[in-house]
């Protein structure tokens, strides 16, 4: 009467499937340095962006969606068609505007000091008319702000600040040359994300700039707040409210919106990432495949004792099998370690808060078990088809 056959439990399993990978742990660590990479690489160009996404997030939450900017649109001749020297007052008698606050380039050169001949810096001098910096939630990490008067008095927007060596003011006054006036530095904003040029800017009172540079008091863009819930509704009114009967000449744009767009036109890369990651795997893969054939070729005569012994073709695929997807397995968790790491730090460089979503290293190590499993299938198959005495007789 025929013996039925003896099964392996689970624990025999793994016990024999991961004989090649506790005799030969050298070559185990080189064949998943390649499934580590693609696990890290995927791992890192998911995690990444979610950090970035949930910084975004913070970022807008913190200066609002309610932000409207109004500029004006070039003209028949071709030049901007100027806002309404009383933009400010039209504005704030929109029912639905909660603040708002103009600025107008006065065209007024600022050089570092007032000695004469000394090189322009480039930057621009902007007239502040409203409260700017309640409108673009922003503060002064430096000095004070302006006072509502006719004195040459001047705050710089953080970029400008650098520019100038003074992004802390010293402990005597500093001046600078704005129009061959000296202007005494009284403070520097912090980061205006929403206005890029408010950074680059030397900002001073609508009253100085008429007073002291000559300025005609006609604002060049518009800033205003609103109701969030009906922020869209109010856009299509502050651009007919400042260009009666033509309010295409009045662009208004949402700066919240803009800044999302930015942050989504950076994360159209995730999908070459991803790429990058898929191929990494394929290359770790067809590694993994390559050492587990060498590993038959290697281990005929095992695989032929232990046929002769009474173990069935599907338990020597089943060792075979498994062997492949532990080594893969243990690339993905030093992938999933790697990603996570990078992911760290990276986050921790960008001030950015570290978000891992869960479903990423479920993702990563069902890739790297997937790969195992199908690199591990044709050895397996060719492990099992061997008969035992041509095993056994191998050499």
């Amino acid at each position: 009467m025929r013996e039925p056959r003896r099964r392996l439990d689970l624990r025999d399993l793994l016990e024999v499937g991961t004989v090649g990978l506790r005799t030969r742990p050298l070559r185990a660590v080189l064949s998943t340095i390649g499934i580590a990479i693609g696990i890290a690489t995927l791992v890192t160009v998911t995690a990444v962006p979610a950090s970035s996404q949930a910084a975004l997030d913070e970022q807008l939450t913190a200066l609002g969606a309610d932000l409207l900017r109004a500029d004006p649109r070039a003209g028949a001749d071709g030049s901007p068609v100027p806002l309404p020297d009383e933009a400010l007052g039209m504005l704030q008698r929109i029912g639905t505007v909660t603040d708002a606050a103009t600025v107008g380039n006065t065209h007024a050169p600022v050089r570092s000091n007032v000695f004469r001949g000394y090189p322009e810096t480039g930057l621009t001098t902007l007239a502040v008319r409203g409260d700017l910096r309640g409108v673009l939630r922003t503060e002064v990490t430096s000095g004070r702000w302006l006072d509502r008067s006719d004195l040459p008095t001047a705050v710089l927007g953080i970029d400008a600040a650098e520019r100038l060596g003074l992004s802390r003011l010293p402990d005597r006054p500093a001046t600078i040359d704005v129009g061959g006036v000296a202007f005494t530095v009284v403070g520097v904003l912090a980061e205006t994300p929403l206005s890029a040029d408010v950074q680059s800017a030397v900002l001073v009172d609508d009253a100085a700039a008429q007073r002291w540079l000559g300025f005609d008091g006609a604002p060049t863009v518009a800033y205003v707040t609103g109701v969030e819930a009906s922020i869209d509704a109010l856009r299509p009114v502050v651009a007919a409210t400042l260009s009666p009967g033509a309010g295409g000449l009045v662009q208004v744009s949402q700066p919240s919106a803009v800044l999302a767009a930015k942050a989504a036109a950076r994360s159209s890369f995730d999908g070459l990432f991803l790429a990058l990651a898929a191929v990494a795997l394929v290359i770790g893969g067809i590694g993994v495949a390559n050492t587990m054939f060498v590993s038959v070729l290697e281990r005929r005569r095992e695989i032929g004792l232990r046929r002769a012994l009474g173990a069935h073709r599907g338990q020597i695929q089943a060792q075979f099998l498994v062997e492949a997807v532990t080594l893969c397995a243990l690339g993905g968790a030093t992938g999933v370690v790697l990603g996570l790491l990078g992911t760290w730090a990276w986050s921790g460089l960008q001030h950015w808060p570290l978000v891992v979503p869960v479903e990423t290293i479920l993702s990563g190590m069902a890739a790297a078990l997937v790969t195992g499993a199908v690199a591990g299938l044709a050895p397996s198959i060719r492990a099992a088809r061997q008969s035992p005495t041509a095993a056994l007789a191998a050499t």
